[in-house]
């Protein structure tokens, strides 16, 4: 299977005072704001981290449960949380914290799920950067 994803970014001005927009071709992101501010400080809008983070926690967890489903498991619930650490101008870590429900697996098999999840993912095979795993199995 081949395909490709759109998305578009634009500024205007310098890169402590200028603004920009994030768009998406699905419009999920649609113009949503970009700044100095919303990358480094808090305000409203996103940062090409949190993107990330939002990316990678998307795929590893459908990766999972494709792995899952393989070995005969449905997931009740998958639920990941990416954190991503930015220091000194690079991505330092990734952290996906897994929490699952997962009927009649065992934690071992629901560990060996997770790690290869997180092995084969394609954006953790993107990233160039530490990544890190923590599972709870519920």
């Amino acid at each position: 299977m081949k395909f490709t994803r759109r998305a578009n970014a634009n500024w205007k001005g310098t890169g402590m005072e200028g603004k920009g927009t994030i768009s998406t071709q699905s419009t999920t992101l649609d113009n949503a704001q970009l700044s100095f501010k919303t990358r480094f400080e808090e305000g409203v809008g996103t940062n090409p981290e949190e993107l990330i983070a939002a990316a990678h926690s998307g795929c590893f967890t459908m990766q999972l449960s494709f792995l899952l489903s393989e070995a005969g498991f449905i997931a009740e619930d998958l639920s990941t949380e990416a954190k991503v650490t930015f220091e000194d101008g690079t991505i330092t870590l990734i952290q996906l914290i897994l929490n699952g429900k997962v009927p009649g697996i065992t934690e071992e098999d629901f560990q060996k799920a997770a790690q290869k999840a997180k092995e084969i993912c394609p954006i953790s095979k993107l990233l160039n950067t530490e990544i890190t795993l923590s599972v709870t199995l519920n």
